[in-house]
Parts: structure tokens; C-alpha cells; sequence
């Protein structure tokens, strides 16, 4: 079984779950000690995850390649993965750079250049199919430059702001 930390929008979870074969879709995990089915498509890779059935309840997702991030019919939720049974601890990712989840209108910029911010603390707001994503800090810093403005619409991927 791994063990693993899982933080999603604040809220931390200890999942254990057995070694992941391709051959099955279903396996059963706990989650804060309660045991949970999960059905999910074999894709081999997360970022490819669209779908998952949890306990019976279907739910479309899309999954961030570097796993900071899930957006669901919920909205866009900030994720944290850690391996409990790591010996050492994986290094923060990500450059500061912080590109777009989803192509959408920017509706608020709410910092400047120049502003100090802190993790997760909102910098933008997103509006993509009728749901408003705030983006957030993905570190403590600077916010270095803001790349968008309200109204200006924006591309999967487009780097919105930068923090350092």
C-alpha cells in the first residue's frame, strides 16, 4: 500500500492505496481510514484522467499534468500530493510562472506588480464556461508581471502572471 498526503483547497486527506495495475480500472482505497471504491479509466498517465466514479457518484474532471491543480463542475481546486513513505522530500515545482488551466475571459486582476502575495492567495479571476476559477499564488513572493487585463480573453496554457 502507498500512503500518501493529499491537500485539496486546504483540506488534508491520508489516502492508502494498493500498487496501481494497468490491467484493472476499480481498486479500493482509504481515505482517513474509511474505505472507498474507485473506478477510473486506464489511461496511464494523470493528466489524461477525465472521469472517475468514487462510491458510486460519477465525476468529470481535469487534472493539471503537475498535479497543483483539479478542476471539477465544482470549479478549480488547488491540490497538494505527497508521498508519506517518500525518504526525501520532492522539491517545490513550477518556475512561478502561472499559465492558464483552461481557455476563458480574465473578469478581475487583483493584485499589481510589485504586490507581495502568499500561497494560494488569489490573483486573478478566470471565467471559463459560465464558472468563475480564481487563479491563485501557486508560492509565497513578489508578483513579477501581470500579462492580462480584464476582458482579455486567453488560451489554454498562455502564461497569465508571474510571482518570484
Amino acid at each position: 500500500m502507498s500512503k500518501l498526503s493529499i491537500t485539496i483547497d486546504g483540506h488534508t486527506f491520508v489516502v492508502e492505496a494498493p500498487p496501481l495495475r494497468r490491467t484493472t480500472s476499480e481498486i479500493t482505497v482509504r481515505v482517513d481510514g474509511q474505505t472507498v471504491n474507485v473506478l477510473a479509466p486506464d489511461t496511464g498517465s494523470p493528466e489524461l484522467l477525465d472521469w472517475l466514479i468514487v462510491d458510486g457518484r460519477p465525476y468529470e474532471l481535469v487534472v493539471d499534468p503537475n498535479l497543483h491543480w483539479i478542476r471539477s463542475r465544482f470549479g478549480l481546486h488547488q491540490v497538494e500530493v505527497r508521498d508519506l513513505e517518500a525518504t526525501v522530500a520532492r522539491p517545490a515545482s513550477g518556475d512561478g510562472r502561472i499559465k492558464a488551466p483552461i481557455p476563458g475571459l480574465i473578469t478581475r486582476v487583483l493584485v499589481r506588480p510589485g504586490e507581495l502575495v502568499e500561497l494560494g492567495q488569489p490573483l486573478l479571476v478566470l471565467e471559463a464556461m459560465k464558472m468563475e476559477n480564481e487563479i491563485r499564488a501557486p508560492r509565497a513572493g513578489r508578483v513579477a508581471q501581470i500579462h492580462v487585463a480584464p476582458g482579455q480573453g486567453v488560451t489554454l496554457g498562455v502564461v497569465m502572471a508571474e510571482v518570484e
